[in-house]
């Protein structure tokens, strides 16, 4: 089991200010190294600095490149749709160079209609851009140049420098928090990431094995390990990990209602999610108390022998499958941060390596 770290980059509250909240991750970001765990990762963000703040995850993985040694450099999610896929192609080029060959490319389509506004991109297009320009960047980076004739995209042949250093066929990777994203991901050829919601057999597995069966279908392989990401808390106290866990995870929770608008009805009306429209059923018909009830205790945390026994839990479920941690969030940073990272760190990485 190869094990990640990923960086949501958020100023829950904004309690500090924001260039606080990069020294800790960027700090948590360099021991990830020392620690030797198998990659770092940053999503791409914008506009609300209390859900998450990275602009730009491939200048923050450059500074990462120089900081660190072994750990390989993880796009946890550019969002296609946001950006012109030339550009991409030239930047993930120019961080595997930085990185001497580092880079792990992770792709996703985008949720929040803010985002896609602020950008002046119709949101319900965005499963034909992703599309395009998924097909247009894998290739890009294989032949060494980009060239398309799409819909959305129209680029003449250009060449990219500094070229491709190897392929990316093995570390590339895409979010699928959808039937159709894990369908698409599945074509694609590259792992399967989805940040854990709920129960793992009842709302996660159904997703894994579309992907599966998209990837068996188009390439007669199996498909890669899924990559599952959790907010994760580690302390010896098993009381102590509950109560910070059901405090912090339900902070990120509700933030995520805000910055996607859960409790909305667009997403019934916009092209390519009615899937997420579940959401909003489910905090109608459940109540928004039991919701975050379920996704924290969806998440993994607990004391170093509990996290151990829920990730084999989860492999009796998933099967193979690689874990993705998230250590700061909620307003869960600094010193306790710190502490929980450096006690998972010793005591549960090593033991996950060995599953």
């Amino acid at each position: 089991m190869k094990v990640h770290l990923t960086n949501l980059l958020q100023n829950y509250g904004n309690r500090v200010t924001d260039q606080e909240i990069y020294r800790d991750h960027l700090h948590i970001s360099e021991l990830a190294d020392q620690y030797d765990y198998e990659s770092v990762g940053c999503v791409e963000h914008h506009f609300d600095p209390g859900y998450s703040m990275c602009p730009d995850n491939t200048m923050f993985l450059s500074y990462l490149a120089a900081r660190t040694s072994r750990i390989k450099l993880a796009t946890t999610a550019v969002i296609l749709p946001w950006n012109d896929p030339l550009r991409v192609i030239e930047k993930i080029s120019l961080l595997d160079t930085l990185s001497n060959g580092r880079v792990i490319f992770g792709i996703g389509r985008g949720l929040a209609r803010r985002e896609f506004e602020t950008f002046g991109i119709e949101m319900g297009t965005s499963r034909e851009r992703f599309d395009e320009a998924a097909e247009m960047v894998l290739r890009g980076l294989e032949e060494g140049y980009a060239e398309n004739d799409g819909q959305f995209y129209q680029q003449k042949r250009a060449s990219i420098h500094p070229a491709p250093m190897s392929t990316f066929k093995g570390r590339t990777m895409g979010v699928a928090m959808s039937p159709d994203s894990a369908v698409a991901v599945g074509k694609l050829g590259i792992a399967m990431m989805a940040f854990i919601q709920g129960p793992m057999r009842e709302m996660h597995m159904p997703m894994i094995e579309q992907y599966r069966q998209a990837h068996r279908e188009t390439f007669g392989t199996e498909a890669p390990a899924p990559k599952l990401i959790d907010l994760t808390y580690c302390h010896r106290d098993a009381d102590e990990a509950r109560r910070v866990a059901e405090e912090v995870v339900a902070n990120y929770y509700m933030t995520c209602v805000e910055h996607y608008e859960f409790g909305g009805k667009h997403f019934e009306s916009t092209s390519g999610y009615a899937s997420y429209a579940a959401a909003k059923e489910a905090i109608d018909t459940m109540g928004l108390d039991a919701v975050v009830d379920t996704y924290v205790n969806a998440q993994i945390w607990g004391t170093p022998e509990q996290m151990i026994e829920k990730y084999k839990e989860r492999r009796e479920i998933v099967g193979e499958f690689d874990p993705i941690m998230v250590f700061q969030y909620g307003g869960l940073t600094g010193k306790q941060a710190l502490e929980s990272f450096e006690l998972f760190s010793n005591e549960v990485l090593p033991e996950l390596r060995k599953l």
